[in-house]
């Protein structure tokens, strides 16, 4: 019998089947995971993120890999209820719970590396923790970059390594042990160690800026959080 890869060790097409019957099966409770994770600071981060766009009210944004829609409520309070609104994520059930987020935004069921809208169409896009769960990384940003307008902005959260090693051992020892004691609470043991797993294996601070350089992005810049857990990355479509 040919032995079963680990999710966090799967690669395009399989990762892509993979993740998406992860996040299917811990929809219900991805919510709870994140302010536990998080210290309850992640809508915080996400307010931050937003900021960094500088959207206007009747403004269009876009939340790609938006899960559960947490994007939605700082997106909305920035575009005002002129702005359209418009969430994607490949996993149904995750977009199930992002509807009640917010009753006026257009929910898409779609593909991060291949998005079905217009060039240049959004004044702001932006994904938390989504970029580490794609099958191909460069080609998602790609894709975030071709539905920008000019002088569109592009911002993405996620986690990331301390660059202090005594700060990073901890964190290692103190992540691991929660999402551990998630994945057993949740009856969801394999699920959370690839939250964990999928942080550790997660491009660097200075990869994304060139995968976003790449892909087109101006003036891209980063900022640290909580000790360097958490990372922002901005840039500008010219």
């Amino acid at each position: 019998m040919k032995q079963q890869i680990p999710i966090w060790e799967t690669q395009n097409e399989e990762k892509g089947l993979a993740v998406h019957g992860l996040f299917s099966r811990i929809a219900k409770n991805y919510d709870l995971a994140n302010r536990i994770l998080s210290f309850n600071r992640d809508k915080k981060w996400r307010e931050l993120a937003v900021s960094k766009l500088n959207l206007k009210p009747g403004d269009r944004a876009l939340d790609i890999c938006c899960g559960t829609g947490d994007f939605f409520i700082p997106l909305r309070k920035a575009i005002d209820t002129d702005g359209e609104l418009v969430g994607l994520d490949f996993c149904q059930p995750m977009l199930d719970q992002a509807s009640a987020k917010d009753e006026t935004s257009k929910l898409v069921l779609g593909d991060a590396c291949n998005l079905p809208f217009e060039d240049g169409y959004f004044h702001g896009v932006t994904v938390g923790w989504g970029m580490r769960n794609v099958p191909d990384i460069q080609r998602a940003h790609n894709e975030a970059f071709r539905v920008l307008g000019p002088e569109g902005m592009f911002v993405s959260i996620d986690c990331a390594e301390p660059k202090s090693q005594i700060v990073r051992s901890f964190t290692g020892i103190g992540r691991t042990a929660l999402t551990g004691i998630l994945g057993r609470s949740l009856k969801s043991k394999d699920d959370y160690r690839y939250l964990n797993e999928s942080s550790k294996r997660f491009k660097t601070r200075q990869e994304l800026v060139q995968i976003m350089q790449a892909a087109g992005f101006t003036d891209v810049n980063y900022q640290d959080l909580m000790f360097g857990n958490i990372c922002i990355h901005w840039g500008t479509k010219p």
